[in-house]
């Protein structure tokens, strides 16, 4: 009788929790039964690896009665990534590779019949909780540059399963894969200045950039929204290894290979078709969904009151908190979502409202149900609303003054380092006890904002957005003073609020 032990990490969500793959071998009618709420692909393991030690000229202990477990038995387990856990812990009972070897490591790997090891998906979030735990990660080589971005975490990679039983047995060393290794940026952003005219709806965007805030513009088709919002990822600040780490980790379980836009950050645009699971997350094996893949990014939602009205409503909590809840049956699952919005839309459903052609035929009650679409809710947590409209066109270069993605970048730049050091968080993320605290206004500003907010007919929550915006306005202005200039400006963001409309 003989017992291995050997640990892999598990996928759930963007957590990697640990496996422990316990195998015994004994005496009696040679069978192989696999237990711990195995999912097929896993199943299917047993094949590959029998297949996988012979054609790798390992034994594989056919004459024995095998029982691989695979704890915690609660857990879900799914994919090929225990192919080459399950694989050693076969080797380590029958006493083709030491016991003792496998102590201090976890293992992740597919497992061809060749005894090839093939990449899997998720590698970066349990490179990170190696690192906290201190134990090093065997895994296939394809996967080495993507686990060697998490610094200080000890990685062995090998090409097949061979090679990697003669480095546990001492015969051959494997060199470690040396971590921390940060590959540069491999996109070239779209700049600014390509935008021609819109002055304001870009001083809007930077204003937004700069504060973290939310934004909606809305104006004819063609006036530049969608070409505005592309240029929001140019003007953000460069992430730092932590937040990287997490916008990777997020990329990695959803198999888009993090390594093609390291460290940039996310820029998700989802049609307008999709669905709640694809929106905020979810399903039958729950996924982060695409306000979880623009964390720490932008996301930016083109035809807005085309979503499905319950889709866009199950994005006003997570815009609150910064992640979100998924409960099921047998599992619950926190994701994070600090994402920034940013919306377009027409203003009405032909689209062409308030255009100098006057081709626009919609009728009040079309254009209210229309709009009708966005909740109060919704737009309360979207901190600028910003009318955009056709401007003359020209075929001339860029003008004199209009400022580029490098330019607006230092700005933001430069206003969020104010934010980071005043209150170590972005304006949009403050708390009431922040606002309290770095947004004081004289007592005459004071009075003329809340007679302001009682003509325009904002809700607190509006009311405190709009705050916001003023004290990044001032910080754009490096000025620890909220002037009543900042306070108007921030009040003409809120276009689309529901008595303002009239």
């Amino acid at each position: 009788m003989s017992l291995a032990i050997v640990h892999s990490r598990a996928k759930l969500g963007i957590a990697a929790p640990s496996v422990t793959v316990e195998v015994h071998l004994a005496n009696g009618m040679p069978s192989l039964t696999l237990v711990g709420l195995p999912e097929t692909a896993v199943r299917e393991s047993k094949d590959r690896v029998r297949s996988a030690l012979q054609n790798a000229r390992l034994e594989f202990p056919s004459l024995k009665r095998i029982t691989i477990n695979l704890a915690p038995a609660d857990l879900p387990k799914e994919g090929g990534r225990f192919d080459l856990a399950i694989a050693l812990g076969l080797l380590a009972a029958s006493g083709q590779i030491p016991v003792d070897c496998l102590a201090h490591c976890e293992c992740l790997g597919e497992l061809a019949l060749s005894g090839e090891l093939r990449p899997v998906q998720g590698v970066l979030p349990a490179a990170l909780a190696c690192r906290e735990s201190q134990r090093t990660l065997l895994l296939p080589r394809a996967n080495a540059p993507e686990a060697a971005l998490v610094r200080g975490v000890h990685i062995v990679a090998a090409d097949n399963l061979l090679e990697l039983c003669e480095h546990l047995r001492g015969e051959r060393e494997l060199e470690a894969v040396p971590s921390g290794s940060i590959p540069p940026p491999t996109q070239d952003l779209a700049d600014l200045a390509d935008v021609q005219g819109q002055a304001q709806a870009k001083r809007a965007l930077i204003v937004a950039a700069s504060g973290g805030h939310n934004l909606l513009l809305f104006g004819p088709p063609g006036t530049g929204k969608t070409l505005l919002a592309s240029r929001m990822p140019g003007i953000l600040p460069p992430l730092s290894e932590n937040e990287a780490l997490e916008v990777a980790a997020i990329q990695s379980v959803c198999n888009h290979g993090p390594l093609q836009s390291w460290p940039l950050r996310p820029f998700r645009a989802p049609h307008h078709g999709a669905s709640a699971a694809a929106l905020v997350g979810g399903g039958s094996q729950p996924r982060p969904g695409e306000i979880s893949q623009a964390h720490n990014g932008v996301l930016f939602l083109d035809e807005f009151p085309e979503f499905d009205r319950k889709v866009l409503e199950m994005l006003r909590e997570p815009m609150e908190s910064g992640s979100i809840h998924i409960a099921r049956a047998r599992e619950t699952l926190n994701f994070p979502a600090r994402f920034q919005l940013i919306a377009a839309m027409n203003p009405c459903p032909c689209g062409y409202q308030g255009d100098p052609s006057g081709r626009c035929r919609c009728t009040p009650e079309q254009i209210q149900r229309y709009r009708s679409k966005l909740s109060g809710p919704l737009l309360d947590r979207i901190d600028l609303h910003l009318a955009m409209h056709n401007e003359p066109f020209s075929m001339a270069g860029k003008p004199r003054g209009v400022p580029d993605s490098q330019a607006a970048g230092a700005q933001v730049l430069a206003a969020r380092n104010l934010q980071h050091q005043r209150q170590e968080c972005l304006n949009a993320h403050m708390d009431l006890a922040g606002l309290r605290d770095h947004c004081q206004l004289e007592e005459s500003d004071a009075r003329w904002l809340e007679q302001a907010i009682e003509r325009l007919g904002l809700s607190h929550r509006a009311s405190h957005r709009a705050l916001k915006v003023a004290r990044t306005l001032a910080d754009l202005e490096a000025t620890d003073h909220i002037a009543r200039r900042h306070l108007a400006e921030a009040l003409q963001y809120r276009q689309l609020d529901r008595r303002a409309e009239h």
